[in-house]
């Protein structure tokens, strides 16, 4: 490996530049079709220091599915979806802006945490269980939109917050399945449309335009996914 200089810096360190590199690959390849030189040879590193950082690939596992959840809270807490005064607005916003984001190759917008937890649920669990609090992490973001919705529209049926939660991520991990399984984001944002019309629906809000575009409470930015 090279060493840094002023015309060829340092690109970060050894240690980010793995996590980074297992981020891509593995959403592109899978956890076990990854190997360790894949990593080393991407992060620009030697294998000593995968080793010096890692003690295993498994531990490189539980390791960048932390790092997913700590980039993406950052990359989600700072999302337009927020800004409405609503909390159903805010909650249809969050699903609009899963639905912007899915953009580009599947390897762009697909879930690194739901990937690895589908693979790897009965071989590695403690990748499995580092998977589970990501993806749970990121429900319970969403648990206090919903209660305050469902308080402000005086929803009692037998549903909770929670288990909403769970099921818009059960609707979006299943979209980035049907989008692999088709080579087509489409079906992703699909699944995502429905989804808009079944939370409509519990609130009974199906009267509200749902593709009204002109509607200030509607998400219309795209981004980059993380």
């Amino acid at each position: 490996m090279s060493r840094p200089t002023k015309h060829a810096p340092e690109r970060g360190n050894a240690r980010t530049r793995l996590l980074e590199a297992a981020r891509d690959i593995i959403r592109e390849k899978g956890f076990a079709a990854t190997s360790v030189e894949d990593l080393c040879k991407a992060a620009d590193v030697t294998k000593g220091a995968f080793f010096h950082h890692f003690a295993s690939k498994e531990a490189l596992g539980v390791a960048v599915a932390e790092f997913w959840a700590e980039t993406t809270t950052a990359y989600f807490a700072a999302a337009p979806y927020h800004a409405p005064d609503d909390a159903l607005a805010r909650i249809l916003a969050y699903v609009a802006f899963r639905k912007a984001i899915i953009t580009g190759a599947l390897k762009d917008f697909t879930c690194l945490v739901g990937t690895m937890a589908q693979e790897v649920h009965a071989s590695a669990p403690d990748i499995r269980d580092a998977c589970g609090r990501s993806i749970f992490g990121h429900t319970a973001t969403l648990e206090a939109d919903i209660e305050t919705a469902r308080r402000e529209r005086g929803i009692t049926a037998d549903w909770s917050a929670e288990s909403l939660a769970r099921h818009m991520q059960a609707v979006l991990q299943g979209g980035f399945v049907l989008a692999k399984a088709g080579n087509d984001p489409v079906l992703a944002r699909e699944s995502l449309d429905h989804l808009e019309r079944y939370i409509r629906h519990l609130f009974n809000a199906m009267e509200d335009d749902a593709h009204d575009e002109n509607d200030p409470d509607r998400l219309r930015l795209r981004t980059d996914a993380p």
